[in-house]
C-alpha cells in the first residue's frame, strides 16, 4: 500500500512534440494533471525530469504550469538513476515509494523504474499517466515492469490509497480532482 509520508511522484520527460505523439495523448495529459494536483493536495513531493530539453523541447504547458515552483532536473540518460542530481534529490526526500508517470513507457520510464527497483525503492507505475508512441510498446513495458515486481496502479487508486480516509478537506479536494 502507498503511504503518503514516504512517497514521491516522479514526472518523466513529458516534453514538446513527442508528448503530443503519445498513444492516447489526451488521456495521458488528463491523468497526469489529476495525479499531480492530487499529490499536491496531499503535500507529497514531486520530482520533475526533462530529457535533453534543448533538443526535445520543454515540458508541455498543461503539465509545467502545474509544477510552477519546482525546477526540472535535466538529464541525458534514459534512466533518471544515471543522473547524480536526481539521485541526490530523491535521497534527500527520504522516500521509500516512488510513483512513476511520464513518457516513454518503454524507454525512460522503464529504465528508471527498473533502476529504482534495484535500488530497493518500492515502485508503482500509474498506468494511465504513462505512455509510448504505440500501444504495443506501452503494453510491453508495463508487462515487463510488472513481471519484475513493479506495482501497477491507476490515478484514482493511487490517490485514494494515499489519502486513506473518506473525510476532510483533502478528501473533498481529491473528489473534485478525479471527477
Amino acid at each position: 500500500m502507498l503511504k503518503s509520508k514516504v512517497t514521491v511522484l516522479l514526472v518523466v520527460d513529458v516534453q514538446g512534440q513527442l508528448a503530443r505523439m503519445m498513444y492516447e495523448d489526451r488521456s495521458l495529459v488528463d491523468n497526469l494533471q489529476k495525479i499531480i494536483k492530487g499529490v499536491q493536495t496531499l503535500e507529497i513531493p514531486i520530482i520533475w525530469l526533462e530529457q535533453l530539453p534543448d533538443k526535445l523541447g520543454s515540458t508541455i504547458p498543461e503539465i509545467s504550469e502545474l509544477l510552477a515552483g519546482i525546477d526540472p532536473i535535466k538529464k541525458n540518460t534514459f534512466s533518471a538513476c544515471g543522473n547524480k542530481h536526481f539521485l541526490e534529490s530523491l535521497k534527500s526526500l527520504d522516500a521509500e515509494q516512488v510513483l512513476v508517470t511520464g513518457i516513454e513507457a518503454h524507454i525512460c520510464v522503464y529504465q528508471t523504474a527498473m533502476d529504482l527497483l534495484s535500488l530497493d525503492y518500492e515502485v508503482e507505475i500509474v498506468e494511465g499517466a504513462v505512455s509510448s508512441r504505440t500501444s504495443d510498446d506501452k503494453q510491453l513495458a508495463l508487462r515487463k515492469m510488472s513481471q519484475a515486481g513493479i506495482g501497477m496502479t491507476c490515478t484514482e487508486m493511487a490517490l485514494f490509497e494515499l489519502l486513506g480516509v473518506a473525510e476532510g478537506a483533502q478528501f473533498k479536494a481529491i473528489l473534485n480532482i478525479v471527477k
